[in-house]
C-alpha cells in the first residue's frame, strides 16, 4: 500500500507540475500574441504616413502658398528621417527594453502627428513630419526583431504574412485614404483623423505591452552615428532632390549630397566592419555573411523601388494623362493594396508548406511582366487596364515580401536580429527614395524633351510615363536571377557557428 500511495503521490505531482507548465506556456504564448498583435496595428497606423501625403500635395501648395519643389519636402523630408534614424535602431533595440522603446516611439508619432493637426503653417507642418518618422522609424525594426524573438520558425512564414501586410498594404492605400478625406474635409483632417488611433494605440500598448527582450550594455559609436546621417541621410537628400520638380538629372543640389552621401557611407562601412569585430558596430554587417540575407535584400530593394515608384507614378499618369480626380486615382490604387493585404497570410502559409523559391520566382516574373506590359500605355489607355495592371502587379509583390521577410531574416544569427531588421528597415527606405527619385526624374526629363519638340502637355507626359515605366521593366528582370539563390535558412550556408533552423513541411 505505501509503494502504491507513493505512486499515486508522485503522478499526482509529475501532472499538477505539467499542468502548471502548461499554464506556462499558454500564459506565455498569450502574452507574445499580444505583444505581436499591439505592435502589428500600430506599425500599420505609423507606416501608413508615409504616402499619404502624395495626392495632397496639390491641395497643401494651393493652401499654404508653396511651391511644388517645397511641397514635396513633406514627403523627403519623412523618408529622409526614417533613413537616417532607422540605422540607430539597432542599438536602441538591445540597450532598451520593448516596452519603452514601443512607448518612445508612438509618443514622438502621437506628437507629431498633434503638431501636423495644429499646424499654422508650411515650417510647423514640416517639423511635424519630421518628429511623425522619428517615431515611424523606430517602430518598424522594433517589430521585425520582436516577431523573429518570439515566433517558432514552423510558424514565422504566417506571421511573416502578417507583417506584409503592414509593410506593403499601409503604402498602397495611404493615397487612397488622403483622397477620400480630401474629397470632402480639409487637409488638417488627414491628421485629425489619425491622432485618435495613434493615441488609443498609444494607451493600449504602454498598458498592455510586456518586455520580451533581454537588454544588453552596448556603447554606441557617436563616429558612427554622424557617417550614418551624413550617408544615408545624404542619398535619400540627393535622390529626393533628383526626382523633385526644381531638381533633375544635371542638378547639382541632388549630385552633390549623393556624393557626400555615398564617401560617407563608404567610411561608415569600413568603421562598421572594424567595430563589429568587438561587437560594438552600430549597424552589424555580419548579418551580410548569410547568403539567403545577402540575396533577399538585393530582392527586397527591387520591389520597393517597384512599388513606391508606382505609388508615385500612377496618381501623376492617371492624373496629367487620363484626366482623373486625386479621389478617382486614389480609389484607383486601393484594389491593388487589398489583394496584397488579402494574399499576405495566404502566401505566409505557402512559405511554411514549401518554402520561398517558387514563391519568389513565380512573383519575381509577374512584376517584371507587368512592368514591361505598363510601358505600353498611352494618353489613350483605358483607366480600367491600368487597374488590372496594378491589381496584378499588387499580386507579383505579395508573393515577393513574405518569402524575402521570412527567409532573409530566419537566415540570421538570432544575437543579430535586431541589426537585420535594421538593415531591411534601412534598405527599404532607400530603395524607397531610388525608385521615386528614378521614375520620377526619368519622366520629368523625358517630358521636357518632349516638350521641346513640340508636342503637347498630354502627349510629353505619356512620354514621360512610358519611359519611366521601360526604366523600371528593365530593373525588374534582375530580380528573377536572384530569387533561384534563396533557399530556406536551413538549406542556406549560414555563417560559421550558426545553427540552422529546423526544414519544416
Amino acid at each position: 500500500m505505501s509503494e502504491t500511495a507513493t505512486a499515486a503521490t508522485s503522478e499526482a505531482t509529475e501532472t499538477a507540475e505539467a499542468t502548471a507548465a502548461s499554464a506556462a506556456d499558454q500564459a506565455l504564448n498569450t502574452r507574445n500574441r499580444l505583444v505581436i498583435t499591439l505592435l502589428l496595428i500600430s506599425t500599420f497606423v505609423v507606416i501608413l504616413n508615409e504616402t499619404i501625403m502624395g495626392v495632397a500635395l496639390p491641395r497643401l501648395m494651393t493652401d499654404l502658398a508653396i511651391t511644388a519643389s517645397a511641397a514635396q519636402w513633406l514627403t523627403s523630408a519623412f523618408m529622409l528621417t526614417m533613413a537616417v534614424v532607422i540605422p540607430v535602431t539597432g542599438f536602441l533595440l538591445q540597450r532598451f527594453h520593448t516596452r519603452p522603446v514601443f512607448i518612445a516611439a508612438m509618443s514622438l508619432f502621437s506628437t507629431g502627428t498633434l503638431i501636423a493637426a495644429l499646424a499654422p503653417g508650411f515650417e510647423v507642418l514640416l517639423a511635424a513630419r519630421v518628429v511623425q518618422a522619428t517615431g515611424t522609424a523606430i517602430m518598424f525594426p522594433l517589430l521585425l526583431t520582436t516577431v523573429m524573438t518570439l515566433v517558432p520558425p514552423a510558424h514565422l512564414g504566417r506571421m511573416m504574412g502578417n507583417i506584409s501586410i503592414v509593410i506593403s498594404v499601409a503604402p498602397a492605400i495611404g493615397p487612397t485614404i488622403s483622397g477620400a478625406i480630401l474629397s470632402v474635409l480639409d487637409w488638417r483632417w488627414m491628421f485629425i483623423l489619425v491622432l485618435p488611433i495613434a493615441l488609443t494605440a498609444l494607451t493600449v500598448g504602454g498598458t498592455l505591452m510586456k518586455n520580451v527582450t533581454t537588454p544588453r550594455k552596448t556603447p554606441i559609436d557617436v563616429f558612427s552615428v554622424i557617417l550614418s546621417a551624413f550617408g544615408f541621410g545624404g542619398l535619400v537628400y540627393g535622390l529626393s532632390n533628383l526626382g523633385a520638380a526644381s531638381g533633375g538629372i544635371g542638378s547639382v543640389s541632388g549630385w552633390l549630397p549623393l556624393a557626400v552621401g555615398a564617401i560617407a557611407l563608404t567610411l561608415f562601412i569600413l568603421r562598421q566592419l572594424r567595430l563589429q569585430q568587438s561587437d560594438r558596430a552600430l549597424l552589424d554587417l555580419r548579418t551580410f555573411g548569410s547568403r539567403t540575407f545577402t540575396f533577399a535584400i538585393v530582392m527586397m530593394a527591387i520591389s520597393m523601388m517597384a512599388l513606391f515608384g508606382t505609388i508615385i507614378l500612377l496618381p501623376i499618369y492617371t492624373q496629367t494623362v487620363l484626366g482623373l480626380s486625386s479621389l478617382q486615382a486614389g480609389l484607383l490604387l486601393l484594389p491593388g493594396g487589398l489583394v496584397m493585404g488579402l494574399l499576405a497570410p495566404i502566401v505566409g502559409r505557402l512559405y511554411d508548406r514549401s518554402g520561398p523559391t517558387r514563391l519568389l520566382i513565380t512573383g519575381s516574373t509577374i512584376v517584371s511582366a507587368v512592368f514591361w506590359s505598363m510601358t505600353m500605355l498611352g494618353a489613350n489607355s483605358s483607366p480600367w487596364l491600368v487597374l488590372a495592371a496594378h491589381v496584378t502587379l499588387s499580386f507579383g509583390l505579395a508573393l515577393l515580401f513574405t518569402p524575402l521577410f521570412t527567409a532573409g531574416l530566419g537566415a540570421v544569427r538570432p544575437e543579430l536580429y535586431s541589426h537585420g531588421s535594421a538593415m531591411v528597415g534601412t534598405v527599404q527606405q532607400l530603395s524607397g527614395a531610388v525608385g521615386t527619385a528614378l521614375f520620377v526624374t526619368v519622366m520629368a526629363s523625358v517630358a521636357a524633351t518632349s516638350l521641346a519638340g513640340g508636342a503637347t502637355d498630354v502627349a510629353a507626359s505619356a512620354a514621360g510615363i512610358h519611359a519611366a515605366f521601360l526604366c523600371g521593366a528593365v530593373i525588374s528582370l534582375f530580380a528573377i536571377p536572384a530569387a533561384f539563390f534563396i533557399r530556406r535558412p536551413a538549406q542556406d550556408e549560414l555563417p560559421a557557428g550558426v545553427p540552422a533552423l529546423p526544414h519544416q513541411g
